[in-house]
């Protein structure tokens, strides 16, 4: 891995664990403090600033350590969170937010906020001080790097300072000698004792000589600070795990290390010898005599109690540890970018359509066309299968998007003075991967528009009958093909005069024009258009709104308002599952094939001859408009046979498309447009058939549009329409 591509990864962990930190924060700001909640933030905080250590970076280091510093008092302790320090902290995860976008632009060296950046260390340090003002003799002692006594209960009797070294399999890759490291902290004492950990080296072809497979427990004599012992290991900090206990430590920071211990399951000697709770003599006496009692066996942990060489406590804690080390090898992550299964059922189809192609080609070769016939068929099936399953490998949970709110909607309340509480809902609900950032702009200006324009003061509320607190509402879940996702309020809704005026007086709309709510809810997508009487922070200028559009109008999708005046109002995006492979339904006009999603094709029927004067058919009693794509797409030639109508639908919107054939069902893989092209209404891409022709994808939500309005215009009574029984249902 080159520097660059590890700058990239710095950036991009950075930015999970600030996502993490943030949930965190919020979690505990809402439900309150917990223990495992603020190690999450500690851990996160300490990550990132051991990472930034690697590359130098020490602006990063320097302020991450202070806020590190804060959230170490916290977790011990010795502060109690607040309202004030919550709100500090998140302010910190921005500010570290930003340095880490001038590491990825390549400008780490200039300072992105100096003034934001002082505010913020003035405050850390404000907290600081409430521990450090007045300093005990054990803090004092503990600076100085000095033994503090202890009472002989509760200690374990080391006189060193004892150091857990773990590290990574890439330090060599990095750059990193980890005997220089030993090296150096030989100048700061002595090291009494060094014992090298090889439980993770492996044997014969295994073996990678770039590889570091090694970890160290030593037993250092020095007057040397803890901190200054771990300066020794900053530039390797994300490259390892490292413990360091002074000399007699409590019997509680030893349990904590026989848990951090990363080895699989060893004896239980080892482990405590490795932790230096047990010097090697010590344990030597006790295996010598567990050798020789005679049968049963007495347990090693049974001897050790009973000549007092290890604590009650320790001794159950590492017992705890050999235990479950089967336990916790059972819950390790399952998931690297995707879940382990998926790509377990791909690798198993993968191997099917191999056995399945061997034997194909066997059949091609002896010329029996029945057994090819039959080949070929099972092998469509295992494509169709490891699409699916290839597919599933690019679906993520809309969560990844709805995780950011929060925090959005807890800051613009609190700027604008209002209470407003955030409901989620379907946030496991998948979508295409590729979807996921390109959602984020446009639900940030529809969410903000929401909590400016839609939802009313505490005051307002009260006055028209609501309770004082507003509701948001962020929900997503799946629809014909397709995932809808809502963006809600309680708040006043839309004002149908209001923007009527507005875009009267902008020429939008003529004075005697009839439209429908949603025609009139549509206009505020027009650029520029907005009907707030006052600009702000967050909204009013006009921009916002159309970009929601032709961003949502780019991945596929549409966008639509549901509003009743003083009660709320409902954005709803409606995408595609997918940008890459769709089920398609084929048809043919003329010499041009065109393809239809067919999860929107709900069925089809013949169309009589004298329908050709019409846009409008009534089918089983309910009118039903509908387009020739001929007139479309102005293809010339006239029909040669019978025409046929399919049925679509998109959302709660139906209607027809006129075609000279069905041809039926495939696999379509999407292929962008051209430039040319890219712009055309109607169109969301094109594929290319199984003979090499290219077919068009139609855009559904778009043609449909177009035959609705066609069929307003469109003077004549429907004609009645039989379907075919044997043609009409198609999913």
């Amino acid at each position: 891995m080159n520097l660059d591509s590890a700058r990239g990864a710095l950036v991009q962990e950075g930015r999970e664990l600030l996502a993490t930190m943030e949930e965190a924060l919020l979690a505990i700001e809402e439900q309150g403090f917990s223990e495992e909640r603020i190690n999450a933030i500690f851990r996160a905080a300490h990550t990132i600033k051991g990472s930034a250590g690697l590359f130098g970076l020490e602006s990063l280091v320097s302020f991450t350590h202070v806020a590190e510093s804060l959230l170490d008092q916290v977790r011990t302790g010795e502060l109690f969170v607040e309202g004030a320090m919550l709100s500090l902290l998140l302010t910190c995860g921005d500010y570290i937010g930003s340095l880490l976008t001038a590491v990825e632009e390549g400008s780490e060296m200039h300072e992105p906020n100096a003034v934001l950046r002082a505010h913020l260390l003035v405050q850390l340090q404000e907290y600081l001080d409430r521990t450090h003002s007045d300093p005990g003799p054990e803090v004092e002692a503990a600076e100085a790097g000095e033994p503090q006594a202890q009472e002989p209960g509760d200690s374990v009797d080391n006189a060193f300072w004892h150091i857990s070294l773990r590290l990574s399999a890439d330090v060599l890759r990095n750059g990193m000698d980890p005997l220089s490291f030993l090296r150096y902290l030989g100048k700061l004492g002595r090291i009494v004792q060094l014992h090298t950990v090889t439980d993770q080296l492996p044997i014969g072809e295994r073996f990678d000589a770039e590889s570091c497979y090694l970890g160290f427990e030593l037993e250092f004599d020095s007057a040397a600070s803890k901190q200054d012992i771990e300066s020794v290991f900053e530039f390797v900090r994300d490259d390892c795990q490292l413990s360091i206990l002074p000399p007699y430590s409590q019997v509680e920071e030893y349990l904590r290390l026989i848990k951090a211990l990363p080895e699989s399951p060893q004896r239980l000697g080892e482990i405590l010898l490795q932790c230096g709770a047990l010097t090697p003599a010590e344990l030597d006496r006790v295996l010598e005599r567990q050798r020789l009692e005679s049968a049963p066996v007495p347990l090693l942990g049974s001897l050790l109690l009973d000549d007092h060489l290890v604590p009650q406590p320790v001794m159950t804690a590492a017992l705890n540890k050999q235990k479950h080390s089967e336990d916790k090898r059972v819950h390790e992550q399952v998931f690297i970018k995707v879940e382990v299964g998926k790509l377990d059922q791909l690798i198993n189809l993968v191997g099917e359509l191999v056995i399945a192609g061997a034997a194909t080609n066997l059949h091609a070769l002896r010329r029996d066309m029945d057994m090819l016939e039959e080949s070929a068929q099972a092998m469509s099936v295992l494509v169709e299968s490891i699409r699916d399953a290839s597919l599933s490998l690019r679906m993520v949970a809309i969560g990844e998007v709805f995780q950011r709110f929060p925090r959005v909607v807890r800051d613009i309340s609190k700027e604008l003075g209002k209470d407003i509480q955030l409901l989620v809902t379907g946030a496991d609900t998948e979508l295409d991967k590729s979807m996921v950032e390109r959602l984020a702009d446009p639900l940030m200006h529809i969410v903000r528009n929401a909590m400016d324009h839609g939802i009313e003061t505490a005051q307002e509320r009260l006055v028209n009958g609501k309770v004082a607190s507003g509701s948001l509402r962020l929900n997503a879940y799946h629809e014909s093909g397709s995932i809808v996702i809502e963006v809600s309020d309680d708040g006043r809704g839309l004002d149908r005069q209001r923007i009527l005026a507005k875009a009267l007086q902008r020429g939008l709309v003529q004075q005697d024009q009839a439209l429908s709510d949603a025609e009139v809810y549509r206009l505020i997508f027009e650029p520029g258009f907005s009907t707030a009487e006052h600009v702000t922070n967050l909204s009013g200028r006009g921009v916002g709104m159309d970009v929601v559009r032709r961003n949502i109008e780019q991945l596929r999708g549409e966008v639509e308002v549901l509003s009743e005046f003083g009660r709320g109002t409902t954005v709803q995006i409606r995408l595609p599952l997918t940008l890459a492979i769709i089920d398609g339904f084929q048809v043919r006009v003329g010499e041009e094939h065109f393809v239809l999603p067919l999860e929107q094709v709900i069925e089809c029927v013949d169309l009589p001859p004298h329908e050709g004067r019409h846009h409008l058919i009534r089918l089983r009693g309910e009118p039903l408009p509908f387009l020739r794509l001929r007139e479309v797409f102005s293809i010339t030639g006239a029909s040669t046979g019978r025409e046929s109508l399919v049925v679509l639908q998109h959302g709660a919107h139906r209607a027809g498309l006129v075609v000279d054939q069905l041809v039926g069902e495939l696999q379509a893989v999407i292929k962008p447009l051209g430039m040319l092209f890219q712009k055309s209404r109607g169109l969301s891409g094109s594929t290319i058939l199984g003979d090499g022709r290219v077919a068009l994808i139609l855009d559904v939500a778009n043609l449909l549009q177009r035959a609705n309005a066609v069929s307003v215009d469109t003077p004549g009574r429907p004609v009645e329409v039989a379907p075919d029984v044997n043609r009409s249902v198609m999913n």
